[in-house]
C-alpha cells in the first residue's frame, strides 16, 4: 500500500525548513498543518484500520506501508510517523516505522 504526499507543500522549499527532516517538530507541524493533511490523515487511518482488521480475521501477520515524497525526507518521513501513531493505538496492531530515505542526501 503505498501513498504519494507529493500533494503537500514540500517543507524542502522552506529555508529553515529544508536542512531538517519530518521527525522535526517544525517539519512535523508544517505537513501536518497542510489544508489538506488532515482530511488525508483521517481517511488513511481509516482505511489502514478496515485492511488491520481484515488481515486480522484472514491471520495475516503483516502488512507493508509505504509513504513516499520528492526526496523521502520531509513529507512522507512527518506523515508516516502521525500514521504511526495512530495506528499504534489500535487494538492487536504492532508498527514498526523504517525511513529508507533519511541519511541518503
Amino acid at each position: 500500500m503505498v501513498a504519494d504526499l507529493r500533494f503537500l507543500p514540500n517543507p524542502y522549499w522552506v529555508p529553515e525548513l529544508s536542512p531538517l527532516t519530518g521527525q522535526d517538530e517544525a517539519v512535523r507541524e508544517f505537513v501536518l498543518s497542510q489544508p489538506d493533511a488532515p482530511e488525508f490523515l483521517e481517511h488513511y487511518v481509516a482505511a489502514l484500520a478496515a485492511v488491520a482488521d481484515g488481515y486480522r480475521r484472514e491471520n495475516k501477520r503483516h502488512a507493508t506501508i509505504a509513504m513516499g515524497c520528492t526526496g523521502g525526507k520531509h513529507r512522507s518521513v512527518a506523515m508516516a510517523e502521525e500514521v504511526a501513531r495512530q495506528l499504534r493505538s489500535l487494538p492487536g496492531v504492532s508498527v514498526t516505522v523504517r525511513h529508507r530515505d533519511l541519511g541518503r542526501e
